[in-house]
């Protein structure tokens, strides 16, 4: 049995600040259940290029408004408070904030904790 607390996570090396968002790594690779799972803040009037073509993502939005803008066909989803999408093709995307926006985020393969995109909005693969 594993318990997280949310302020057991703030201001440690699992508190990452990607700068258009801050990630709270609760349940990471090292914990072995296969998946990791953050709460994550995406800031106001921001927008983030992102593609995770290692990972398979799942986002369930808490608070907040928004919009996913799917690069392959230029689609616009609607996001805010009680919306879950599901980025099941490695979906290059924008994520846009209208407002705070504070979601509960489900990867695979995990993370360990510590990843920020690269210059392509991408996660490394951990291969260890």
């Amino acid at each position: 049995m594993k318990v997280v607390k949310l302020q057991d996570i703030l201001g440690t090396e699992h508190d990452v600040d990607g700068g258009n968002w801050v990630s709270r790594r609760l349940i990471n690779k090292d914990v072995g259940m296969g998946y990791s799972v953050n709460d994550t803040i995406i800031k106001a009037g921001t927008e983030t290029h992102i593609w995770y073509k290692n990972h398979l993502e799942t986002v369930y939005c808490i608070e907040g408004e928004g919009e996913v803008v799917t690069l392959s066909d230029n689609k616009v989803w609607p996001i805010n408070k009680d919306t879950l999408y599901a980025l099941d093709k490695n979906d290059e995307h924008l994520l846009r904030a209208k407002t705070d926006m504070r979601m509960v985020c489900v990867f695979n393969p995990p993370l360990t904790g510590n990843e920020v995109h690269d210059e392509n909005g991408v996660y490394p693969v951990d291969e260890g």
